[in-house]
């Protein structure tokens, strides 16, 4: 391969990552943050492959990345769903894990490699979760609170013996969302043989 096809390879890379993550909806500091593309670039992407595509409404969220970490833990149902994302992250090598649970983004890789493992997670979440909570951006803000300021950790529950993620620095319980889900169902199975049985 000449040291010219190589360059045009990694364009070529980055321009199809573009358009991949336009159609995740991703906001344009975060398309350049993976693929070094100037704003005026991404725009003129956007308006070739999707602005007047009547097939699917993509639409171009502005403003900064949300960071808040509650959202990914507020509720066991959430919990749960941020749980298969980081599961995704780790499974599609963007992200890698240490037995005390603590992450960082996968060595060896340049930004635009980050960027379509980062999305080939998140396409198997949404084939996973057929109406998910998250978009592209909230889920890149996982990325970012698991494996840069590591706010959020993985750790085991101590019934299934299972991973899931938790806040680093709040209680821990040792109790998987699944678990929580089942104990949460059978409470009402068991109520409402309570209430059967009157």
């Amino acid at each position: 391969m000449r040291i010219t096809d190589h360059r045009y390879t990694g364009e070529i890379d980055r321009f199809r990552l573009a358009i991949r993550m336009i159609s995740h909806e991703a906001r344009t500091g975060t398309i350049r943050c993976f693929t070094g593309l100037s704003e005026d670039r991404i725009r003129k992407l956007y308006g070739t492959y999707f602005k007047f595509d009547e097939t699917r409404q993509i639409k171009r969220r502005r403003g900064k990345s949300p960071t808040q970490i509650s959202g990914f833990i507020n509720s066991t149902a959430r919990q749960f769903e941020s749980t298969v994302l980081v599961c995704m992250f780790i499974l599609c090598r963007a992200a890698e894990h240490n037995a005390e649970g603590l992450a960082a983004r996968a060595t060896g890789i340049d930004e635009v490699q980050l960027g379509e493992r980062v999305c080939a997670a998140f396409e198997i979440y949404q084939l996973l979760h057929p109406q998910p909570q998250y978009s592209f951006e909230r889920a890149w803000g996982l990325f970012h609170a698991l494996t840069a300021v590591q706010e959020i950790c993985l750790s085991h529950c101590e019934h299934c013996d299972g991973s899931y993620i938790q806040d680093r620095y709040a209680l821990n319980y040792h109790v998987c969302p699944c678990c929580e889900l089942k104990d949460e169902a059978l409470q009402a199975d068991n109520n409402t043989a309570r209430r059967g049985g009157h």
